[in-house]
């Protein structure tokens, strides 16, 4: 078989070309160089291409570095900014994944004749009886990377593997060491990989209109303070508020096209459940509703769940219980046990019940 490796220049990465070697896999590896700025995140950038390379060159695999600089603005940073303007709090991962990381390598896959894609996430993916696949949550569940990879379906599951999201990350740091890879002790890539430092200097930095001033005000619309640009802020957000008013206040909406930040309490946050679009299923069809549970962030609890189509790719998801800080822009991702059945993009949470 003839294999594809993404090799960021991170230890999973690495390891996932070790054991695809070691199986005997005629491999080529690639990095892509997405991020020429300043990072602290520990991929994408010029110097993990050097420690991929090293990598490459212990295993004895042909290695290229492919520039994706202008794509990875274009598609991953630019909407960054621009859904923070808007008053929502993406996650820049999934336009990562969704656009280059499956979608561009997958055909870079096809055209060097590169049976499968080979990926340091951790996930897994099994086969059913009937050939079709399920996508799995790793199983290291502190490092489970499944919910920023809903949106892959059968096509694209057929074709990618995982070869360390059925090991615990010691382990994996275990192999890297015995195999005396350079990127053994090297510490987790960070979501952001293209933000050095806090997010919100780089979009004062960056993004237009992104430090425009405006009123904090309660839900009845009375002014409590001022902010420096709706771009900083996301749901659920307490912490630097700059506004005292004797109890806790949190975030509870955005409204951009006013530059106003809406602050209440902790019963405000509180949704039913969430709208969500784009939504794709990993089976390639609605799942049966039993059993359902979703997260509406990459690091929230599962919850119970049921769905309710009411458009063209677009459903509701009401939640078994009340959940606080549903966030639009985030994905509101459907699990039954660890089986990921397929996610969407929030656009507004959902008061009250179906």
């Amino acid at each position: 078989m003839k294999a594809l490796v993404a090799l960021s220049g991170g230890v999973d990465s690495s390891v996932a070309a070790a054991l695809t070697v070691e199986e005997g896999h005629d491999v080529i590896a690639v990095t892509l160089k997405q991020w020429d700025g300043p990072s602290t995140a520990g991929c994408c950038t010029v110097g993990d291409a050097t420690d991929a390379r090293r990598v490459a060159a212990a295993l004895e695999v042909r290695h290229y570095v492919l520039d994706y600089v202008d794509r990875f603005a274009r598609d991953v940073v630019e909407p960054f900014g621009a859904q923070y303007l808007a008053g929502r709090t993406p996650n820049p991962c999934l336009d990562c994944n969704r656009s280059i990381r499956f979608g561009a390598l997958l055909r870079h896959a096809a055209e060097l004749g590169c049976d499968v894609l080979v990926t340091g996430h951790h996930a897994r993916v099994d086969a059913a009886a009937d050939g079709s696949r399920r996508l799995l949550r790793a199983v290291d569940g502190t490092k489970d990377q499944s919910y920023v990879l809903h949106m892959l379906g059968q096509d694209e599951l057929s074709r990618v593997r995982f070869p360390v999201g059925a090991m615990p990350k010691s382990e994996v740091r275990d192999i890297a060491a015995e195999l005396g890879l350079r990127t053994a002790s090297k510490p987790d890539s960070q979501d952001l990989c293209f933000v050095a430092g806090d997010y919100r200097g780089f979009l004062r930095s960056r993004v237009p209109g992104g430090s425009e001033p405006g009123p904090i005000v309660d839900r009845s619309g009375r002014v409590l303070g001022s902010h420096e640009g709706v771009a900083g802020f996301t749901i659920g957000q307490r912490r630097g508020l700059g506004i005292s008013v004797g109890e806790p206040r949190y975030v509870v909406a955005l409204q951009p096209d006013e530059r106003t930040v809406v602050v209440g309490g902790a019963a405000d946050l509180l949704a039913g459940g969430c709208r969500v679009v784009g939504m794709s299923f990993v089976a390639g069809h609605p799942p049966a509703d039993e059993g359902i549970e979703v997260k509406v962030r990459y690091r929230s609890d599962p919850v119970g769940a049921r769905i309710r189509s009411v458009g063209p790719g677009e459903w509701e998801v009401w939640f078994t219980e009340p959940v606080a800080a549903v966030a639009p822009g985030q994905a509101a991702v459907l699990y039954r046990g660890d089986e990921v059945l397929g996610g969407g993009t929030i656009v507004a949470p959902l008061r009250g019940g179906p």
